[in-house]
């Protein structure tokens, strides 16, 4: 296995830049009618999808965690992880709580005397799911990414849904972030029920977390119904690196994203041609060793790429043509080139910030926009759980000053009972 190594502006760019064309048109349908069955017939629905997909036999009795079960996961989990997970909630917590805070009531002043306020108003949610993946692997660290930030946020009621039930780490998660309703529903099914509420789970104002390729299909089908964080991609990390960087870290990085799945990307810019060859032989060498190899190896042969730039403009400009969901600078003065990016949802500077830091410990959450979408939207933050609404107060004095500016919009656009109502104000 070799990683192909491109020259940017000579080499066809397709396999970097065609990543985020996937065709899911084969499972449209099949989403479509499974978010119309949950529609019409609720908790039958669920219960019949669960034994068919995720071979589990639940009902209304059985379909919530109970505290049985929470205390039989906390048996089977090792009381290091246990530690290790409260300190990554502190850790998570205290960012959001501190993120928080800087959303206040925020006015100021306007108009002619000053008495006027334009401004707008905080408000959490009042109820969020959040969905939790199962699949190829385990995702505790999901349930702090997505949970903690709502909760930092105020939201009243926070439910998670997870075909996972048979994981303990996630019913752990879930209990040290004080959540207290767990279903036991996963995919399309347990999207649609969040989006329109079944006997059993509520209808929720977002739904948040990663899934498979039917659960972000979902998503994209009931937004408008509900509001979402994100659509999701396949993970993907993106490393800028210049002669200093270690070969080894820089290997090992790429990594830690292709064994995510076969679909996921990892790429690296350099502007040493000597470091681009090196890496790549160190990919051979340390996926040999890795017990995922088969999907690692999957994953670098459809989207791992070491592209050489001619100096670190160029790889700038790479990079955020690229907009990748992690970006790792292992460059000299990585802080200063860090600050001239402009793309991606996670920026991680330095020899010693790598992803799984901020995958796992750090703070900021994990949830962020793949597939050049961080072009235009950001990670998952507090404000995920919050909405704004607009302040408006004029005095007398000051919408008199504006009335006639507004009564002639109004009469421009035909809404006559637009200006009326500003000239009986007037009188």
């Amino acid at each position: 296995m070799s990683v192909p190594i491109l020259r940017y502006g000579v080499d066809d760019m397709t396999r970097v830049f065609g990543r985020t064309q996937l065709d899911n048109t084969d499972y449209i349908k099949a989403v479509d009618d499974i978010i119309d069955d949950v529609r019409k017939r609720g908790d039958e629905a669920l219960f019949e999808y669960a034994l068919k997909f995720d071979k589990q036999t639940i009902n209304e009795q059985n379909i919530q965690v109970s505290e049985d079960e929470f205390e039989k996961a906390y048996e089977a989990v090792d009381k290091s992880l246990v530690e290790s997970l409260r300190k990554a909630i502190k850790n998570v917590l205290d960012y959001h709580t501190r993120q928080r805070d800087k959303f206040k009531n925020s006015f100021f002043e306007s108009g002619a005397n000053g008495k006027s306020k334009l401004g707008w108003i905080y408000r959490p949610l009042k109820r969020v799911g959040l969905y939790v993946p199962g699949g190829k692997a385990s995702y505790p660290s999901t349930v702090l990414m997505t949970a903690l930030p709502a909760i930092a946020a105020g939201v009243e009621e926070v439910v998670v849904t997870t075909p996972n039930i048979n994981n303990p780490a996630i019913l752990v998660a879930c209990k040290e972030c004080g959540i207290k309703k767990i279903y036991k529903v996963g995919g399309a099914q347990a999207v649609a029920a969040l989006a329109y509420g079944t006997k059993s789970i509520p209808r929720v104002d977002l739904i948040a977390g990663p899934g498979n390729v039917f659960v972000t299909l979902a998503k994209k089908q009931v937004f408008g119904h509900v509001a979402i964080d994100m659509i999701a991609g396949p993970s993907e990390i993106l490393v800028i690196a210049d002669e200093t960087a270690n070969v080894k870290y820089l290997a090992s990085d790429m990594l830690s994203q292709a064994e995510h799945d076969e679909q996921a990307a990892s790429f690296l810019v350099t502007t040493s041609e000597k470091l681009a060859k090196e890496v790549a032989e160190e990919l051979d060498r340390q996926t040999a060793l890795l017990e995922r190899k088969s999907i690692i190896e999957k994953s670098l042969i459809n989207n791992g790429t070491i592209i050489i730039a001619k100096d670190m403009d160029e790889a700038i400009e790479i990079a955020d043509a690229i907009a990748p969901e992690h970006l790792e600078v292992c460059t000299k003065d990585a802080d200063k080139i860090a600050l001239r990016l402009s793309n991606a949802g996670a920026i991680f500077v330095g020899n010693y910030s790598p992803e799984p830091l901020g995958d796992y410990f750090a703070g900021p959450s994990h949830v962020l926009p793949t597939s050049g979408s961080a072009r235009y939207s950001s990670v998952l933050s507090v404000d995920t759980f919050m909405k704004k609404i607009s302040y408006i107060e004029y005095s007398k004095e000051d919408l008199l000053v504006s009335a006639d500016d507004i009564i002639s919009i109004a009469e421009c656009e035909g809404f006559t009972a637009h200006a009326n109502t500003i000239k009986l104000r007037k009188q």
